[in-house]
């Protein structure tokens, strides 16, 4: 069975053009789910709240914070943790909505600027719009079937045009599956994606479906031109590969890339082809990527399960850069590498030790609304 993309051309008269800005690109928000799924963190849950709360308050010195919780008792309780904290809750917006887990990376919407004009306009309208990919968990658990309906429940909040990317074959349609977390842009044509993630795990995701469609979805929705092929992701990802824990733009052409220095470790050789992928990378315009090593942390476990720790999954606000740290000696060294990267925004470490056992940290549990 061969699926092709079904393009914007035939869900949308008039010419539209999509754009996934960078993340370094101007927020009005940052959205993240209030924790609630013992199935994530256990024990640790109650952890995980505070640890939420010091990221709301960190992130909410400088744009909104739009919070969705699960029920109005989850919401009395947010508000008190954050009043505890001395947050100051004018500068944070909740929403109701039911959800599964809170890695809002993966199951709510991409955002994109989208751009259309008709043969009767003579100036091109620009504005915001979410791109909804299809969501089933990672195609690995049963919980997802409300977190699939975030994009749509969110589009309708906002009052926002929606897209759903999707293949067909003939008079059959399907929603195309793709996570947040497995691709990273830098908002001038370039994507960064794994072939674990998005090529061998495909019958999982999206059976049948060709690398070739993938790409043109990639295109058609979040307006790249280059996509840039990594191989593995890190021990301990049970998404089969995320590119955000292993490589990240932070410039045009600048990314940040993971490092293991311990040829013992099994994420040595995985880490070494991607770097050396991307050291061979010659872009469409001639240009070389600009690589910075960031090094992986000393190995962290759980019940002797390897957790994807990486100092990768930062995330990047307006005036900060969020970077997990884990209590190890490489954390000094990467909050140093940040901070030569962004010397104009602050560089604020979060310790993520607990976060991880759910096998995500900061950049899975936000999400970037464009201004």
């Amino acid at each position: 069975m061969t699926w092709q993309t079904a393009t914007l051309d035939k869900l949308c008269p008039r010419r539209v053009e999509l754009r996934m800005p960078a993340e370094w690109e101007p927020h009005r928000a940052t959205w993240m789910v209030w924790p609630h799924s013992w199935h994530d963190w256990g024990c640790k849950l109650s952890i995980i709240h505070w640890c939420f709360v010091e990221i709301v308050r960190r992130l909410s010195s400088n744009e909104r914070v739009a919070i969705i919780v699960k029920n109005d008792s989850l919401e009395a309780r947010a508000r008190m943790y954050l009043t505890q904290m001395m947050v100051n809750l004018s500068d944070v917006e909740f929403y109701t909505m039911s959800t599964n887990r809170s890695w809002i990376r993966d199951n709510g919407p991409i955002f994109v600027v989208r751009t259309s004009s008709s043969k009767s306009q003579t100036e091109e309208k620009r504005e915001l719009a979410i791109t909804d990919w299809g969501f089933n968990s990672w195609a690995k658990y049963s919980n997802w079937k409300m977190d699939n309906e975030i994009p749509q429940r969110l589009a309708e909040t906002l009052g926002v045009r929606r897209f759903q990317p999707q293949v067909e074959q003939g008079s059959s349609r399907r929603d195309l599956i793709l996570e947040g977390g497995s691709i990273d842009v830098n908002g001038e044509g370039l994507l960064l994606t794994t072939e674990d993630c998005l090529l061998s795990n495909i019958q999982a995701r999206n059976p049948g479906v060709s690398r070739q469609t993938i790409e043109d979805s990639l295109r058609v929705y979040l307006g790249v031109g280059e996509i840039i092929w990594l191989n593995k992701g890190i021990a301990g990802d049970d998404t089969n590969g995320h590119v955000d824990d292993i490589a990240r733009f932070v410039g045009a052409l600048t990314v940040a890339i993971a490092v293991e220095e311990d040829p013992s470790d099994e994420n040595y050789s995985p880490l070494q082809e991607n770097r050396e992928r991307l050291e061979s990378i010659t872009t469409i315009d001639g240009h070389r990527l600009n690589l910075v090593p960031i090094p992986m942390p000393k190995p962290l476990y759980f019940e002797k399960q390897r957790l994807p720790a990486s100092y990768l999954n930062f995330y990047i606000a307006n005036g900060q850069v969020l970077v997990p740290t884990f209590n190890d000696p490489a954390d000094r060294i990467a909050l140093g590498r940040f901070a030569d990267l962004f010397p104009d925004r602050e560089i604020i470490g979060i310790h993520a030790v607990d976060l991880v056992l759910g096998l995500g940290a900061l950049h899975c549990l936000t999400l970037q609304e464009p201004s």
